[in-house]
């Protein structure tokens, strides 16, 4: 068990565009099955939401409110046995500007 768990390579990506997300996981997804590399996911996390409540007017109707909500899309790919010609294809690769990637080996 502590063999696979140091041989694993976590990638979990962060977007507000839920398509974006999707793109940029298939986009990993046929990079690393090009090196026949064991992958698992990608596993979507659940959404999280962000409310802002707004006052409408500065002084006056209190009551008066409008409300914002920011949605962060998660999904997580584990590689497991990740090879050097994997690695190095996970970091040739394009991911749009809009997408927030963490990897942990």
């Amino acid at each position: 068990m502590d063999q696979i768990i140091q041989n694993r390579v976590r990638i979990k990506l962060k977007t507000y565009e839920n398509e974006l997300l999707i793109r940029s996981c298939s986009n990993i997804i046929h990079t690393i099955s090009k090196t026949e590399t064991k992958i698992l996911g990608p596993i979507s996390m659940p959404t999280r939401r962000k409310i802002y409540c707004v006052l409408r007017s500065p002084h006056v109707d209190k009551d008066s409110r409008e409300h914002f909500e920011i949605r962060i899309y998660t999904k997580i790919i584990d590689v497991y046995k990740p090879s050097s010609k994997t690695i190095d294809a996970l970091m040739k690769l394009n991911i749009p500007s809009g997408v927030d990637i963490e990897v942990k080996i």
